[in-house]
């Protein structure tokens, strides 16, 4: 029996599946994040993701091909990941690519990913590849999960200082974090304490508080969705002709919003385009390409649970 591996390397998690021959999913494990790998903690950090993400899916395999999507790329993961995982061929690419292949089963077309940052990745059927966004939450990453986050708060401060209009959002983040107004959160999200991946987690505050009917946690979701829309036309601009078809999917834990997934079908050019779910996640699309790289047109059965 050969065996193929497939390992989702994000910010916030890694997950690895284990897949046979047949293209049938024997084992899927999850760990931390393995995002930075430059510096020794990173580097320790990043190799115990990949073994205990290995470990849990299923052992120690020799593997006829291991794809890895790694977030932030590969460049300083490829010799650490060389050292940890037993393969016959190695493919080394960025999370985007097997968003890409996992949300549309290894075929053409474009993805929207907002987790906890954002970017739109597309293949056209010559091949051809094209991104937007995914500039970091610095200078980007609108409508990801940190973002939301980010906008939750300012709105929150504006409220608190008496120049911006009320909202619920405040009361709601003070709740989950403890703090006791928004300075004092405003300083908390500025310590190790509150690493970017633990701030993104409290997007679904955001949520729950459109749904509630408050305005301002509306109008942030309807924000990020005009974002996330507009990263799909630039992709789409690049790649495809107005009179070619093209598929858009997404993927990320932002758009499991209800509100903001609806505004964001609304958004999409409906020319030409046509918005579909996700087939599988990250991780199965990891798998689909170390299939591809043995040179094996897999199909995987059935869906897979990459989350828990």
């Amino acid at each position: 029996m050969k065996f193929f591996l497939g390992i989702d390397g994000g910010q916030s998690s890694t997950t690895a599946l284990i897949g046979d021959e047949n293209g049938r999913v024997i084992g899927i494990g999850r760990a931390g994040p393995c995002n930075h790998a430059r510096r020794a903690e990173g580097r320790d950090k990043f190799l115990r993701a990949i073994s205990d993400s290995i470990r849990a899916a299923g052992g120690d395999h020799f593997f006829e091909c291991a794809c890895l999507g790694l977030s932030g790329g590969p460049a300083d993961k490829e010799a650490l990941a060389r050292e940890t995982i037993r393969a016959k061929r190695f493919i080394f690419t960025h999370d985007a690519a097997i968003a890409l292949s996992g949300a549309l089963a290894g075929e053409p077309g474009i993805v929207v990913i907002a987790g906890t940052g954002s970017i739109a990745y597309g293949k056209n059927w010559r091949g051809v590849t094209a991104r937007a966004g995914g500039w970091g939450y610095i200078f980007g990453d609108e409508g990801g999960a940190f973002d939301l986050v980010r906008q939750a708060l300012r709105a929150s401060l504006r409220y608190e200082e008496g120049w911006g209009p009320p909202t619920g959002l405040r009361a709601a983040l003070l709740a989950s974090t403890g703090a006791a107004n928004a300075n004092e959160l405003l300083h908390l999200f500025y310590s190790e304490e509150f690493p970017r991946s633990r701030i993104a987690s409290l997007a679904s505050i955001v949520d729950e508080a459109a749904r509630a009917g408050d305005a301002i946690a509306r109008e942030i979701l309807h924000t990020a969705a005009q974002s996330l829309a507009t990263l799909a036309a630039a992709v789409r601009a690049q790649l495809f002709s107005a009179e070619e078809p093209a598929r858009i999917s997404y993927s990320g834990g932002v758009f499991q919003s209800a509100p903001l997934l609806q505004r964001f079908a609304a958004m999409i050019d409906p020319a030409g385009c046509e918005l579909v779910a996700p087939k599988h996640g990250p991780a199965a699309g990891a798998l689909i390409e170390a299939y591809r790289g043995a040179g094996i047109k897999a199909e995987i059965a059935g869906p897979v649970r990459e989350k828990i």
